[in-house]
């Protein structure tokens, strides 16, 4: 356990629950935890060891506690349950958020009510899986939904999966938010005004000093692809739509900034001019280096990557599922947003925006001030705090006895 400062007793403590340790729900949680610590709340975060979530919730100055728990349902589940409950009880939160599956199953059965509770699927569970599984999976979201007093989605897009589902609960939306801060043309300083000079420095600057690119042309056409090497990703149609945009533009490079189980199996048929650069703690460089960026998703809640990409003032290419026509530009659905599992759909919008200087510049400035006016993190964050307070205010646990403290 790591541990910041001592227990006050009038201090609102939050309890955030997540078993991803790394991608966008680990950035997610690390933006609201260090918000909320700004705010004055005393923040615990419950989360396995690995990855980048603990250190950077510890860094923004929150109690970090580990809790086993692997990505994969099975027996463990039990084990698991056991030890959130234990860690419940150990921290004694006014209110507990959980983030993804694993965590509002584990968080939901040990609580059953008795603590207000925040559950966030960031992107539902029963997408992921298929047959018996996948009714499994709704059959738990519907029944777990009395013990949830709010069930918190990224996008209205999210809520309606949700609805459709027959999880019948008391809703909020509230978007993802983007570090403004830190995800920027210049990749650490910039804000309005930013002059074309300026955004052609700072792609060459961080070409410069990405060690991956120092072998390609310095004005290479660059695509790049943040997310986690899985199937959710929909990095494997992107491999066969590039095959087409080298094609239309000979000279063009596409990067796969990520890890995760698909890796060999993407590698084992890529074609040319692909490059794998492994996990990255530098994601705000790779955007910034890039022409255009893509997220071939095949379900989502709301991704974070398109949303930090804009941020840089880069164009983006996404696939209409959760939460995309939600984050992109009023007018930039063409050519922007393709269906997924649409190689040749992906690579024809790729290929025109790579092709069109001006397009890609309007397209990114435009891109940039969307983002900066509609999804800044702070505003999230506080969002995310008035649903506590609402939550606090109206929670009756379990024994129908209102919580005290």
């Amino acid at each position: 356990m790591l541990s910041q400062r001592e227990v006050r007793k009038d201090r609102l403590t939050v309890l955030h629950l997540a078993q991803p340790v790394d991608g966008g729900v680990a950035r997610v949680v690390s933006d609201l935890v260090g918000a909320q610590v700004r705010n004055g709340v005393r923040v615990v975060v419950g989360c396995p060891a690995g990855g980048s979530l603990g250190g950077h919730a510890f860094a923004a100055g929150a109690d970090v506690e580990h809790w086993a728990a692997v990505r994969e349902l099975g027996p463990q589940v039990a084990a698991e349950t056991v030890r959130a409950h234990r860690l419940i009880r150990r921290v004694r939160p006014h209110i507990v958020h959980a983030h993804s599956a694993k965590a509002g199953l584990a968080a939901r059965l040990a609580l059953r009510g008795h603590v207000p509770t925040v559950y966030q699927p960031h992107a539902w569970s029963f997408e992921a899986v298929h047959g018996a599984t996948a009714l499994l999976a709704r059959a738990w979201e519907r029944s777990a939904a009395r013990w949830t007093d709010r069930l918190l989605c990224v996008s209205e897009a999210e809520r309606r999966t949700g609805e459709r589902a027959g999880v019948d609960g008391r809703w909020a939306v509230v978007p993802n938010g983007v570090d403004l801060g830190r995800f920027t043309v210049s990749s650490g300083g910039g804000g309005d005004g930013v002059s074309p000079g300026d955004d052609e420095a700072a792609r060459a600057a961080c070409r410069a000093a990405l060690p991956q690119l120092r072998a390609l042309p310095e004005d290479a056409p660059l695509v790049v692809c943040v997310g986690r090497l899985c199937p959710q990703k929909g990095q494997k149609s992107l491999l066969k739509a590039w095959v087409d945009v080298t094609e239309q533009v000979p000279g063009a490079w596409l990067v796969l900034v990520g890890d995760g189980p698909d890796r060999a199996a993407l590698e084992a048929r890529a074609p040319r001019q692909v490059l794998f650069a492994g996990a990255s703690k530098a994601v705000d460089r790779w955007y910034a280096a890039a022409d255009v960026t893509v997220l071939p998703s095949r379900w989502e809640g709301m991704a974070l990557t398109p949303l930090e990409a804009m941020a840089c003032g880069r164009p983006v290419v996404v696939t209409d599922v959760g939460g995309a026509r939600e984050c992109l530009p009023p007018g930039q659905e063409d050519p922007c947003l393709v269906p997924p599992d649409d190689p040749e759909a992906l690579a024809a919008s790729v290929t025109r925006i790579l092709r069109d200087d001006a397009l890609r510049a309007h397209l990114g400035e435009a891109a940039r001030k969307h983002v900066t006016a509609e999804f800044d993190v702070r505003r999230t964050a506080s969002s995310v705090l008035d649903l506590y307070r609402e939550v606090l205010g109206s929670h009756a646990p379990a024994d129908g006895r209102r919580q005290t403290r």
